[in-house]
């Protein structure tokens, strides 16, 4: 495994970055000591989006759902 110093690393990033992903994964180093080891992810890929009313007839919302709990929140406020 190639081991990069630093300031190679900074000046050629964009090489190397395409070297990782090429699957070649490399070492960055300072003063020779060995900090980061760079390497490709293994993305997933991207999800189809979530689709609005996807639990359409599977819940259902009560008639007085607008008016629920009215007398207990007029109630809190002293409103009769």
């Amino acid at each position: 495994m190639q081991i990069i110093n630093i300031h190679e690393a900074k000046t050629q990033l964009s090489k190397l970055v395409d070297q990782a992903v090429n699957g070649e994964s490399f070492i960055i180093a300072k003063a020779g000591k060995p900090l980061v080891k760079v390497t490709r992810l293994e993305a997933q890929e991207a999800s189809a989006p979530k689709r609005i009313g996807f639990m359409k007839d599977q819940i259902q919302v009560p008639e007085d759902f607008d008016v629920m709990g009215a007398a207990e929140i007029a109630n809190l406020f002293g409103v009769e």
